[in-house]
């Protein structure tokens, strides 16, 4: 296998996404000076989404409402890039579309999966709300944006604007548009995928 410039500059800045991922755990755990967080987000950006990914699975796998925001970035960027490169590379249909209803209606047990999924996500979110309201034991945030990946995202965001709840808090608020960006990318892929 012949890598090109581009194969190079992505593993170079993988490999400096992640060593920046340990410098920033180290400086979160040791110092009260966290500097590390914007230039790890413009890393993530410019293609070192997987060598964070990588790190945060290797190194701190625990969910934190601290680095949730960061977490969904990471992923969501994480996803969209790999799609990116796999149209790069040519793993895409050279007919496009953009026929979303004539997919959806070929694949109607999808549709179904979307509705229920996205019904329980609404649930899900008015049962948290409920439970803050009473002061009771409340639904974990992993567990909602969770849904959310799965396909609840637009159930996550008619929740939060229907019941007003989770609207002052950064990782749903910026965090499900951004998973229905992610999710719109990864359908667009499959519907023109060169392997269907």
């Amino acid at each position: 296998m012949i890598l090109n410039y581009f194969d190079y500059y992505l593993i170079a800045i993988n490999i400096i996404g992640f060593v920046l991922f340990v410098i920033n755990t180290l400086l979160y755990t040791y110092t009260a000076d966290k500097q590390v967080d914007n230039i790890l987000t413009i890393v993530s950006i410019i293609g070192g989404s997987a060598g964070i990914l990588l790190a945060i699975i290797l190194i701190d796998r625990k969910p934190s409402k601290e680095y949730m925001m960061s977490r969904v970035f990471v992923v969501c960027v994480f996803i969209i890039q790999f799609i990116l490169l796999l149209i790069i590379k040519g793993y895409i249909a050279t007919d496009l579309t953009f026929a979303f209803w004539d997919f959806f209606s070929r694949h109607k047990l999808l549709i179904v999966y979307l509705v229920i999924i996205n019904f329980v996500t609404f649930a899900a979110f008015a049962v948290d709300k409920i439970a803050a309201i009473e002061r009771r034991s409340r639904i974990r945030v992993i567990t909602l944006l969770g849904l959310a990946f799965a396909g609840g995202s637009f159930g996550a965001l008619a929740a939060m604007y229907v019941l007003r709840h989770k609207t002052r808090v950064d990782y749903f608020t910026v965090g499900i548009p951004l998973i229905i960006l992610m999710q719109t990318v990864l359908l667009f892929y499959i519907m023109n995928a060169a392997w269907k």
